[in-house]
């Protein structure tokens, strides 16, 4: 922020949140699916995300990576961020998406937002 002040993104449990590192921010394109795997996976295990939970983390982002290609016209971007001890990993596209995707999300102005709901949500559904 340029005043100086802390927003609420930049505050995680009473204590001011670091800075996101970024870890990889890469363009794609159906030919670099697989060098992008491996390359997601040898961040986040870099990162200290390993085992089971780092595989899961890595299958869950190559499944938006292949549906960018599939579904969302033919490439994307992939940012890959650390925020204290938490990995962040975005996956965008140019697709037209679909408004009629059955998400059921909190209000924002909820404590824990979306973004708490969203990983409770993945990881129930998950194991």
């Amino acid at each position: 922020m340029n005043d100086g002040q802390l927003g609420e993104d930049d505050r995680v449990s009473g204590r001011v949140a670091a800075r996101p590192v970024v870890l990889l921010s890469q363009h794609f394109t159906a030919e670099a699916v697989t060098p992008l795997r491996h390359l997601l996976a040898a961040r986040v295990t870099a990162a200290g995300l390993s085992g089971d939970d780092g595989d899961d983390f890595v299958l869950a982002v190559h499944e938006l990576v292949t549906n960018a290609v599939r579904h969302g016209g033919g490439s994307g971007h992939l940012d890959l961020r650390q925020v204290d001890d938490v990995l962040v990993c975005e996956v965008t596209d140019h697709g037209a998406g679909s408004d009629a995707l059955p998400v059921d999300l909190p209000p924002v102005h909820v404590p824990g937002g979306r973004r708490r709901a969203a990983a409770v949500r993945c990881r129930r559904d998950g194991r």
